[in-house]
C-alpha cells in the first residue's frame, strides 16, 4: 500500500511549507523552490464552485435536502400520543358515558385528555431541547466555493461542491475524490472492511465513511436522497422510542393485557345488560366502569413522561441523546471502556522537555520538528504542541509527508534542507519505533512513569514509501509532552467505583503512561498496566485478561474492536467513551457510544450520546437519570398493572356469580386518581439511584399478580358480605360504599409497599392520598357527587377489617415472592 503522499508547494503558508486545502499559491513558495534549484510542480487546484453555479444548482433543487432529524416531528409526536389503542377504547367509552350517565361518571375520559395533553406537551419540550442541540452538535463540512473555504450546514451543499476532507472527517455526500494528501478512509461502516482505502484523485468516496489519515478533497456527485448513506444517517440521528427493554417490556404486558381485557369486557357486558335485568342506563354505566379500569392508560404516557423529561434534564448539561434508549442502556452498563486522551485529559498538550539522543545538535533538532510540525496540514494534537514550541525552518522544502494513522503510530516527511541536504524523518512511539533494548526506550519509560507523553524523533534510513520505512531508524531526540488531565475525572471515575461499574482506560499511548495518568486520578488497579501487543488473539482468553485488568496501552483500533466485544462474550453490558477517528469502530461495536462534541465528526455520527462541553463528568449524570427512569417506570407499572389484574378478577367474580357490578366509573375514577395517577406522576419523576436489573416484565408482573389477587380477593369478600347486610331501595349504593373502602384501603398499602424506602416526600405523598379519600367520605357535597356514603358501623368496620387482612397477606405473599422468584 503506497502511503507517500507528494506535497504540493504552491501552499498559502511560509515560504518552503506544504499546500493545505483550500489554499491559492503564493509567489514565496515557489519562491524558495527556486533557491532550492528545483522547479515547484504545476499543480490545479480547484477553486470550486462560483456563487452564480450555486444559485443555479439550488434553483433546480440540486441541495443535499436530506431533513437531519433530532427527533419525531410536531405531527408524529401529536399522532403517537392521541392515536392508540387504548385511547380509541375509552373514547368510545367516553361517549356512551356522556349520553347515558352523569357527568361524574364521565370524569376518567377528561383525565385521558388531559394526561394525552401532558404527554404532548413534555415530549414537544423533550423535541424543542433535542432539535436545539442537535444544531449545536452538528459538524459543518468545509466547502470550497469562490476560492475560499468556508463551513457550511450539509444541508448546504449542492450537486458539483468541493468539499475538503481531513483526519476524522466524515463523508457527507457520495463524490469523487478531486485532490489528494496521502488521504485514507474508513469504509467499515458500509461495507464491514475494516482496512482504511488509500483514496486518490479520480477514486469514487461514498457517505457514511471517514478519513482517519491524510487529507483532500471531494466533489459531490449525488446529494440529498440519492446519496448511498443518506437513508441510513437519517434513521441513525432519529429520535427514536424503540430497541428498548424497558418499551418492548411494556408493550408485551400490553399485550397480553388487551388478550385478558377483551374476553373478560364481552363476559361482562352480556352479565350486566343480559342477566341482570336491571335498568339499561345503570348497567351501561356499571358495565362501563368494568371495563375501564383494566386499561393500564397512563402507563405508557409515564413511560414517554419520564423519558422526556430526561431528555430535557440531560440537554440543561450539554448533553445530548441522539437515541433516547441511550438514557436506559448507559443505566444498565457495568463496564465504561475510557479513551485516555479526551475523556481522561484535556485536547492539548505543552511540550515540557527535549531530550537529545546520540549527540545531536539540538539546534539542528529544533529545526527539524519545526519543518515537521508545518508538513501536516491538519496536525493532531501532538503536532499541534510541537508547531507551538517550534517555528518553522523556512529554508527547508517538504518533499514527500506520510500522515500519522493511528494503526502506524508515527508520521513522518522527507525534506530538501535548502543546502542541498535531502532528509527523511519519523515522529512517533519510541516502542514502535526502536527495537527492544535500545537505550533510548529507557529514557523514554522512565518518563512515561511519570505520567509524561513521549515522541521520538528519529532519521529514517529508508524511503517514505517503503514498507520498512521505520527500520533501522536512527534515534535522535525524545520530546516530552505533559497532558492536561480534566478536573473532573477523579471524580467520575470515583462514582463509577462507587455504582460497581468497571472502568477500562484504553488508549494507543504507550501503558506506562497511560497508567500513570490513571493513577493520578485514582484508579483501581492502575499500577497493573497490560501492554496491548501481548494480548491473546482467542476471544475467551483476551476476555479473562480484561477483566482481571484496568490499564491498556498500545491499543490498535480494530483491538479497541475486539476488547468491546470480548467484554460482551462474558455477559458485560459495555459503554465506550471517546473523541478521535481511532475511537469509531469500537463506539460503534460497544453497547453505548459516548463521544465528546470536539470529537471527529465520525465519532459524533456513531454515538448514541454526545457530551457537547466535553465533560466526562455529565456522565455520571446520564447514568443516574437512566436509573431514575428504569427504576420509576418498574414502580409505576406494579401499580397500574395490579390495577388492572385486579379489574379483570373482579369482572370474572362478578359474571360467574351472576351479580351487578359493583362500582360506577366515578368510583374508579376516584380511586385511579389516588392510589395511582398522581402518586404514579410523583414517583416517576422522583430521584431513584438503584441500580438497573434485567427482566423488567418478571420483575413487574411478581408482584403486580398477587397485589392484583389479594385486592379483587378482598374487595369481593366485602361486596358479598354487604349484599348480605344490606337491604331496601339504598342498599346497592351502601354496598359499593363499602366494597370501594377495601379496595382503596388495599390499593393505598399496595402503593405504600411501592413507595419503599420512605423519604419525607413519599410520606408525605402516601399521607396526602389517604387525607384526600377522608375527605370525600367527610363532605357531603363530595359524598353526593361520588355516590360514596358509609351506612351504619358494622359493615363499614367490617371492610377496614378485611382490608387490614388483606394487607397482611398482602405484605407475605411480596415477602414469599421476594425468596421464590428473586429479580
Amino acid at each position: 500500500m503506497d502511503q507517500r503522499a507528494k506535497i504540493d508547494t504552491d501552499g498559502d503558508g511560509p515560504p518552503g511549507t506544504p499546500g493545505r486545502p483550500g489554499s491559492q499559491g503564493s509567489p514565496g513558495s515557489q519562491g524558495a523552490a527556486a533557491e532550492a534549484g528545483t522547479e515547484p510542480p504545476v499543480v490545479h487546484r480547484p477553486s470550486g464552485l462560483t456563487s452564480a453555479e450555486v444559485a443555479e444548482r439550488v434553483a433546480r433543487g440540486e441541495v443535499n435536502d436530506v431533513p437531519v432529524r433530532s427527533s419525531r416531528s410536531a405531527a408524529d409526536i401529536v399522532r403517537a400520543n392521541v392515536f392508540t389503542r387504548f385511547n380509541a377504547i375509552i373514547g368510545v367509552l367516553w361517549v356512551i358515558m356522556l349520553i347515558v350517565a352523569p357527568i361524574q361518571d364521565s370524569l376518567f375520559g377528561f383525565v385521558i385528555v388531559a394526561n394525552t395533553g401532558i404527554g404532548i406537551i413534555q415530549e414537544l419540550r423533550s423535541k424543542k431541547t433535542l432539535d436545539g442541540l442537535a444544531v449545536i452538535g452538528e459538524a459543518k463540512p468545509t466547502v470550497r466555493r469562490d476560492g475560499r473555504a468556508a463551513e457550511l450546514s450539509t444541508s448546504e451543499i449542492v450537486l458539483g461542491d468541493l468539499i475538503e476532507l481531513g483526519p476524522g472527517d466524515k463523508v457527507v455526500v457520495d463524490g469523487v475524490v478531486a485532490e489528494a494528501d496521502g488521504m485514507e478512509i474508513d469504509e467499515s461502516l458500509l461495507t464491514g472492511e475494516a482496512d482504511p482505502v488509500v483514496k486518490r484523485p479520480g477514486d469514487p468516496v461514498m457517505s457514511g465513511s471517514f478519513v482517519v489519515a491524510g487529507g483532500g478533497a471531494f466533489t459531490a456527485t449525488k446529494v440529498g436522497r440519492e446519496a448511498y448513506a443518506a437513508q441510513l444517517a437519517e434513521e441513525a440521528s432519529r429520535f427514536t422510542l424503540v430497541h428498548s427493554e424497558l418499551r418492548s417490556g411494556i408493550s408485551t404486558i400490553l399485550k397480553y393485557v388487551t388478550w385478558m381485557m377483551v374476553p373478560t369486557a364481552i363476559g361482562l357486558v352480556i352479565s350486566q345488560l343480559v342477566v341482570q335485568d336491571n335498568d339499561l342506563k345503570g348497567s351501561i354505566a356499571r358495565t362501563v366502569g368494568g371495563i375501564v379500569p383494566m386499561i393500564p392508560e397512563g402507563l405508557v404516557l409515564l413511560t414517554s413522561v419520564a423519558f422526556a423529561v430526561g431528555v430535557i434534564r440531560l440537554g440543561r448539561k450539554q448533553c445530548l441523546v441522539q437515541e433516547l434508549p441511550a438514557i436506559e442502556g448507559l443505566a444498565r452498563v457495568d463496564v465504561v471502556c475510557l479513551d485516555k486522551t479526551g475523556t481522561l485529559t484535556e485536547g492539548g498538550m505543552d511540550v515540557t522537555g527535549l531530550h537529545v539522543l546520540g549527540g545531536a545538535d539540538e539546534t539542528y533538532v529544533r529545526k527539524v520538528l519545526g519543518a515537521l510540525g508545518e508538513s501536516d496540514p491538519r496536525p493532531n494534537a501532538s503536532l499541534q504542541a510541537v508547531v507551538a514550541a517550534y517555528p518553522d525552518a523556512e529554508e527547508w522544502r517538504c518533499t514527500e509527508s506520510l500522515p500519522f494513522s493511528s494503526a502506524r503510530k508515527y508520521s513522518g516527511a522527507a525534506f530538501s534542507e535548502g543546502d542541498g541536504e535531502e532528509s527523511t524523518w519519523l515522529l512517533g512511539a519510541p516502542d514502535v519505533l526502536l527495537p527492544p533494548g535500545d537505550p533510548a526506550l529507557a529514557e523514554a519509560d522512565h518518563l512515561n512513569e511519570q505520567g509524561l507523553r513521549v515522541l521520538l524523533l528519529a532519521r529514517a534510513a529508508h524511503e517514505l514509501d517503503s514498507p520498512d520505512v521505520a527500520k533501522d531508524a536512527r534515534p535522535t531526540a525524545l520530546v516530552v509532552l505533559e497532558q492536561r488531565l480534566r478536573p473532573d475525572a477523579a471524580d467520575t471515575l470515583a462514582y463509577f467505583a462507587d455504582q460497581d461499574v468497571a472502568a477500562k482506560v484504553i488508549s494507543g499511548d504507550n501503558a506506562v503512561s497511560v497508567g500513570a495518568v490513571a493513577g493520578k486520578l485514582g484508579l483501581p488497579g492502575a499500577s497493573n498496566t497490560v501492554d496491548a501487543r501481548t494480548l491473546p488473539a482467542d476471544r475467551e482468553e483476551m476476555a479473562e485478561v480484561l477483566d482481571r485488568n484496568a490499564v491498556f496501552g498500545r491499543v490498535t483500533p480494530q483491538q479497541k474492536r475486539d476488547m468491546v466485544a470480548a467484554l460482551q462474550s462474558h455477559g458485560h453490558t459495555v459503554a465506550m467513551t471517546g473523541d478521535g477517528v481511532n475511537d469509531v469502530l469500537a463506539l460503534k461495536d460497544a453497547d453505548i457510544g459516548v463521544s465528546m462534541g470536539s470529537g471527529s465528526e465520525a465519532t459524533r455520527a456513531v454515538a448514541q450520546i454526545v457530551l457537547l462541553d466535553n465533560s466526562f463528568a455529565t456522565l455520571p449524570s446520564v447514568v443516574a437519570e437512566g436509573r431514575r427512569v428504569i427504576g420509576n417506570i418498574t414502580r409505576v407499572a406494579t401499580l397500574f398493572l395490579t390495577k388492572t389484574v385486579y379489574s379483570v378478577l373482579l369482572a370474572i367474580l362478578v359474571v360467574v356469580s351472576q351479580i351487578e357490578y359493583p362500582f360506577l366509573p366515578r368510583h374508579l375514577t376516584l380511586l385511579s386518581t389516588l392510589t395511582i395517577g398522581v402518586p404514579a406522576f410523583f414517583l416517576a419523576l422522583a430521584p431513584n439511584k438503584e441500580r438497573a436489573r434485567p427482566n423488567f416484565v418478571r420483575r413487574v408482573m411478581r408482584y403486580a399478580i398477587p397485589g392484583g389477587v389479594v385486592a379483587a380477593t378482598a374487595t369481593f369478600t366485602t361486596y358479598l358480605l354487604a349484599r348480605h347486610h344490606y337491604t331496601g331501595a339504598d342498599a346497592l349504593g351502601a354496598e359499593t360504599s363499602a366494597a370501594t373502602l377495601t379496595l382503596f384501603l388495599v390499593s393505598m398499602w399496595v402503593l405504600a409497599i411501592i413507595a419503599r424506602p420512605y423519604t419525607l416526600g413519599r410520606v408525605v405523598l402516601v399521607a396526602a392520598m389517604g387525607g384526600a379519600f377522608l375527605l370525600v367520605l367527610a363532605v357531603p357535597w363530595l359524598q353526593d357527587f361520588f355516590a360514596l356514603r358509609l351506612v351504619g358501623t358494622t359493615m363499614p368496620w367490617t371492610a377496614v377489617a378485611i382490608a387490614a387482612a388483606g394487607a397482611a397477606v398482602l405484605e407475605a405473599a411480596w415477602r414469599w415472592v421476594d425468596r421464590r422468584f428473586p429479580a
